[in-house]
């Protein structure tokens, strides 16, 4: 998941400081064969949506546990990456647990802050995962995190608004063009919401056009490629030609408020975004929300697969409680919650099954995308490569720059942190 550069989310600054890591003042113990002591657990959700049920789900483990206090806090996911390298790299204020973007993951444990999971509690039934998941989670042939949710991008349309053009959800560019057109023509809103302040939203135009960032496996920078001009120029054009409206900042509440209040037909999303979806008054009925695969670009259709893994830090002082407290998390019964609830998708191949993700039409849409979703580089410089990019990708949106001078100016800095990479 990624929610992206401005999060929704609102938390306190003194509620980070006043929750530094449980585990700094109070030691977990396991020596009677009951877990004791403190979690504190840094959750990135969505506030007002996502973090009550993870908030919930937490409490669930105290019952379990009643001699363990999870310290819950929701940090905006904007800021979390940062947060938590400052306050490891001091060894002061990290949590006990942080719910990472699956990007984040090799970075924390290449810098040494997460604790190996490999033969640890937090691992129960490790086959019950999907491969895909397991992916991220990996650095060095160890295990650092475990996998809760896996996603995503589609593309969201108003049904309604669909009915009264007369359109159908658009299979590729040349699609979305002539549907937007129509939309335009009969109602007068705008075709669709590209956020231009976040590059992941980028991301399905680039491997439509046959592009990626990066190919890990050669050690090559390829965003510089004629597929990755391509993709800047698609992107471009769409904006030139109406399509689609965009904006330089602020763009995740620009791109829900103008979508949730009906003021365009459609926007690129993932299943992060269904629950604060259905809060807009166009969705009171949740069955004008329709989902479809983004479009395909010239070359194929491809959206980026994306998540969140539940990690250990490293030097917390409540390990025990800590491994404890990811596998109840990351549990079938806990990921089948959170598919009923919010209809985000699981990592465990037995939770599909069961009633809450089988009832869900996101979970059961979004399933064989994520199958066929387009592997990030799992490399701890991923997370870094985003924002090079994204200066180059609003540059091109508000006409500051070309395509051609966009991909080469991010390949260069993407050579500049890749240290020698082709």
């Amino acid at each position: 998941m990624r929610r992206g550069i401005t999060a929704t989310a609102l938390v306190a600054a003194l509620a980070l400081a006043a929750t530094a890591c449980g585990s700094d003042d109070e030691t977990g113990s396991k020596s009677s064969g009951e877990l004791s002591g403190t979690v504190t657990w840094w959750d990135t959700s969505s506030v007002g949506s996502e973090d009550k049920v993870f908030k919930k789900l937490a409490e669930g483990f105290e019952k379990k546990h009643p001699k363990v206090d999870v310290k819950y806090v929701n940090v905006p996911f904007g800021e979390a990456q940062n947060k938590f390298k400052n306050a490891a790299q001091a060894g002061d204020g990290a949590p006990d647990v942080i719910r990472s973007e699956v990007a984040w993951t090799p970075d924390f444990a290449n810098l040494g802050y997460l604790a190996p999971l490999d033969g640890t509690a937090a691992l129960k039934n490790q086959d019950d995962f999907l491969k895909q998941a397991v992916a991220s989670t990996k650095y060095e042939d160890k295990t650092y995190a475990v996998p809760q949710v896996i996603d995503s991008m589609g593309i969201f349309y108003n049904k309604k608004m669909f009915e009264e053009a007369g359109v159908e959800a658009p299979a590729n560019l040349a699609d979305l063009k002539t549907v937007a057109k129509k939309i335009k023509d009969k109602t007068g809103k705008t075709g669709l919401y590209l956020r231009g302040d976040d590059p992941y939203y980028f991301l399905s135009f680039l491997y439509g056009e046959g592009g990626d960032m990066v190919d890990a496996g050669s050690k090559s920078v390829t965003i510089d490629k004629p597929e990755g001009v391509e993709a800047f120029k698609a992107v471009k054009a769409l904006v030139d030609d109406g399509t689609a409206k965009t904006d330089a900042s602020d763009g995740w509440e620009n791109m829900m408020q103008a979508f949730k209040n009906g003021d365009v037909a459609m926007m690129i999303n993932g299943p992060w975004a269904v629950a604060d979806t259905l809060t807009g008054s166009e969705f009171t009925d949740k069955g004008n929300l329709g989902v479809a695969p983004v479009p395909a670009g010239s070359a194929a259709q491809g959206a980026p697969q994306g998540g969140h893994n539940l990690a250990v830090y490293a030097g917390s002082k409540n390990l025990d409680a800590s491994y404890a407290f990811v596998e109840y998390m990351t549990s079938v019964d806990s990921q089948a919650t959170a598919a009923g609830e919010l209809n985000l998708l699981p990592t465990r191949t037995s939770a599909y099954a069961k009633k809450e993700a089988v009832d869900s039409e996101i979970v059961g849409f979004f399933k064989p995308v994520v199958e066929t979703a387009v592997e990030r580089p799992w490399i701890p410089e991923g997370g870094s490569l985003f924002e090079p990019l994204r200066i180059e990708y609003t540059k091109v949106l508000t006409g500051q720059t070309t395509p051609e001078k966009a991909a080469k100016a991010t390949g260069d800095s993407y050579r500049k942190l890749l240290k020698d990479w082709k």
